[in-house]
């Protein structure tokens, strides 16, 4: 057995539990089947005292920053918060990162912990990825990071990101993988019950395409009108026809004010409307494509795996009836 290798998690005030817990699981599960204290596990906090969390359970924290502690770390993950993309980060808690990260050996990130790495500059020209949900909002605030809104986890290099919570897990196992091998990560997957690699990426979990309607009025009556009717035929011609407006004007007008072409936006609605199709595990794929404006079931697949990641038929089987 390779020497013992130490795992921080960064967890700061509102941190989301299982983003922390959740990876702390795995490493000691690795522990177990290995037969030996592979991983030595530590949490930080940015402050004194005890740290809430999201849900109010209270974390007693091994390390604070500011602590002078000399262990060195292996591995080194900040953990996300419910508010992570819209709360500024401690100049401190920053400055900590970055000295801190260029000596370890990994460091990343489960869920909006991207937010963190980000605003210290540690993710400027990489790839990552982060919670579906605040995907974009990264990718918008931090121009110079290219952000895979699809992926469970990604591998930059030194640094590692995982997507939303239980992806925590994911990216967990893959560096258990890494570092013992094949053989334990499996039986660490099968001991907690989880996927050894799990199908599909993210988008099968986000709810994108059900935004509420952009724009002035009048555009948002036509959006409505066609998420009330996906299977009618909302070409741009019959869209601009029923505000009143030339093709060309409509199509400028709704692309300037909703963000996207009509045809994208027509698109995301109808894809919406076949998930919920799906979801309740009636319908046959041809009358879905037909009930949601689909010319027919391949085209439905083709926009489906687009949009989601994964075919309606693989969809239906996981999450039938499993959606409120």
């Amino acid at each position: 057995m390779r020497s013992t290798k130490t795992i921080a998690i960064l967890a700061m005030p509102g941190v989301q539990l299982l983003d922390v817990s959740g990876p702390l699981d795995v490493f000691a599960e690795a522990n177990v089947q290995a037969h030996a204290q592979a991983y030595r596990l530590k949490v930080i906090a940015s402050r004194r005292g005890a740290i809430q969390s999201s849900s109010g359970v209270r974390l007693m924290p091994d390390e604070v920053i500011g602590d002078e502690f000399d262990e060195p770390i292996h591995t080194l993950l900040v953990a996300g918060t419910p508010h992570a993309a819209s709360t500024v980060c401690d100049l401190g808690v920053s400055e900590w990162l970055r000295r801190r990260a260029p000596k370890v050996r990994r460091f990343g990130s489960v869920c909006s912990g991207a937010f963190v790495l980000a605003q210290a500059g540690l993710l400027d020209g990489r790839r990552v990825t982060t919670h579906w949900a605040v995907a974009e909002q990264l990718a918008q605030d931090f121009p110079s990071v290219t952000v895979d809104a699809d992926a469970i986890h990604v591998r930059d290099g030194r640094l590692r990101t995982a997507a939303g919570v239980t992806a925590g897990l994911d990216l967990a196992l893959a560096l258990v993988e890494e570092d013992l091998g094949r053989e334990i990560a499996m039986k660490v997957a099968a001991q907690l019950v989880m996927f050894f690699k799990r199908p599909g990426g993210q988008m099968q979990f986000s709810r994108k395409g059900e935004a509420a309607p952009a724009g002035r009025s009048a555009l948002q009556e036509v959006q409505r009108w066609v998420a009330a009717n996906p299977a009618t035929d909302h070409g741009v011609a019959s869209l601009a026809a029923r505000m009143g407006l030339s093709e060309r004007h409509f199509a400028r007008l709704f692309r300037q004010e909703v963000g996207v072409t009509p045809a994208a936006w027509v698109e995301d609605i109808r894809v919406a409307a076949a998930r919920r199709l799906l979801e309740a595990g009636d319908a046959a794929p041809k009358q879905v494509a037909s009930l949601c404006g689909f010319a027919d079931a391949d085209t439905l697949r083709r926009a489906f795996q687009r949009q989601v990641g994964i075919t309606p038929a693989e969809y239906r089987k996981r999450f039938a009836h499993a959606i409120a």
